[in-house]
């Protein structure tokens, strides 16, 4: 067994501007060549010096792409502030929907990305340094950036230059992240307490799909509110461990129940009275024993007969589809608008249909500009995030439908993309 190593910094440096193009598509070529290697020869240890060395190099290069598009995001605003008239804020969006775009990941990750590397140069050099070696990966790096994030660059050089005292490779996301607050907070109070006045401010609810026909109902709350919230719960669950009727249901049981039945008033937590659009098969209609699945627009498929035996049947709109698409739905809402709507945000999941895009969906778009002559029609529309909506006016952006259905989105690099089937 060897012993520990850690790898040198001109192993996996990547100062900025060494590399070129051709440098990574040679790097590209050695990967797809190494993952076709026969590993049965190597031996456990040199197999895990090998996931150190891939995690290394992994982190280097997450930093070598924060500096180019750092250099993305200034080449963007710089080609493009011709007059005192440029909106700085809209030129932000559009950098941010381009690396969005090129790194296929979310809104929220692709500002993250963004704001890192603007900030990793204005006052993190230590904490740059240590991911350009590949000892930081960019989890981590996040984890710091994101703490310093209102700071001015003389403050983030002032926790930064705290943070080299600890040997921040031998740390965890979670001890990072509170290690980069406590010195926020000592160097920059004021800051520190707007923020969390703003985060106060923020406060909300928010409802994602989970495994197994579930879901997580998450508040984002002030620590004090949601003490009390979990509290009260807690309490729900002492108040029936001494009713005298037999407890056949867990702790977790008792708290989510009775947070389903305080917030929606039901008597039961299994009553629910509110319209719930429904997905389902044609197919399933037509064969009791078909094995497709029924699903909620947004939080994916549950069993058929759940929906059939469930206490709030009643409230369920079903909406039709053949092939995984929307064909129909019943008919009780007439106006042609408002089905069209349904059916639009049923086919995407309720969820943005740009690419790498998760986010709820918050407008239908025309696909084809209603103002260049497209039709408000099924095929002509799509749903959008906020964030997209908006850089769809943006210059330069340009949304068509392609033979096969699927949506081709250009940006003003002239690079396009492929929606989501």
């Amino acid at each position: 067994m060897t012993a520990p190593q850690e790898p040198p910094a001109h192993a996996t440096g990547v100062g900025s501007g060494r590399f070129r193009s051709g440098d990574l598509a040679l790097i590209q070529l050695l990967i797809d060549q190494t993952i076709g290697d026969d590993t049965t020869l190597l031996a456990e240890a040199d197999l895990i010096d090998q996931i150190q060395q891939i995690e290394s190099v992994q982190a280097s290069l997450a930093a070598l792409q924060s500096t180019r598009i750092r250099a993305f995001a200034q080449t963007h605003v710089e080609n493009r502030l011709t007059d005192d008239r440029t909106d700085p804020e809209r030129l932000h969006r559009s950098v941010v929907a381009q690396v969005q775009l090129a790194c296929r990941v979310s809104t929220a990750e692709a500002r993250t990305r963004v704001a890192n590397a603007r900030d990793l140069h204005t006052g993190l050099d230590h904490v740059r340094g240590l991911h350009n070696d590949g000892q930081l990966s960019a989890a981590k790096v996040t984890a710091i950036a994101v703490e310093c994030r209102d700071l001015d660059p003389r403050q983030r050089r002032q926790v930064d230059t705290r943070l080299a005292a600890h040997d921040l490779t031998r740390y965890g996301i979670g001890r990072l992240r509170a290690l980069t607050r406590r010195l926020v907070a000592e160097i920059a109070p004021e800051r520190f307490r707007a923020r969390v006045h703003t985060a106060t401010a923020e406060r909300r609810v928010t409802l994602r799909p989970a495994p197994d026909a579930m879901s997580y109902l998450t508040a984002y709350v002030p620590v004090a509110q949601g003490a009390a919230c979990l509290a009260a719960l807690q309490k729900a669950f002492v108040q029936a461990q001494v009713d005298p009727a037999p407890l056949t249901r867990s702790r977790g049981q008792v708290l989510a129940d009775t947070l389903v039945e305080r917030l929606t008033g039901q008597a039961t937590a299994t009553a629910v009275n509110l319209e719930v659009q429904v997905t389902v098969p044609v197919q399933a209609l037509l064969d009791p024993t078909s094995p497709l699945p029924a699903e909620i627009p947004g939080l994916g498929p549950v069993p058929v007969e759940l929906l059939a035996t469930s206490d709030g049947t009643a409230s369920l709109r079903r909406l039709l589809t053949d092939q995984g698409l929307v064909i129909g739905g019943d008919s009780r809402q007439r106006t042609f608008t408002g089905l069209l709507s349904t059916l639009v945000k049923a086919r995407a999941g309720n969820r943005c249909t740009e690419p790498y895009c998760d986010a709820p969906l918050r407008h239908i778009d025309h696909i084809h500009r209603a103002t260049d002559g497209g039709h408000t029609e099924l095929d002509n529309g799509r749903g959008l995030c906020e964030f997209h909506n908006h850089i769809r006016e943006q210059p330069g952006w340009h949304t068509a439908r392609t033979p096969d259905g699927t949506v081709l989105t250009t940006t003003p690099t002239g690079h396009t993309y492929r929606g989501p089937d």
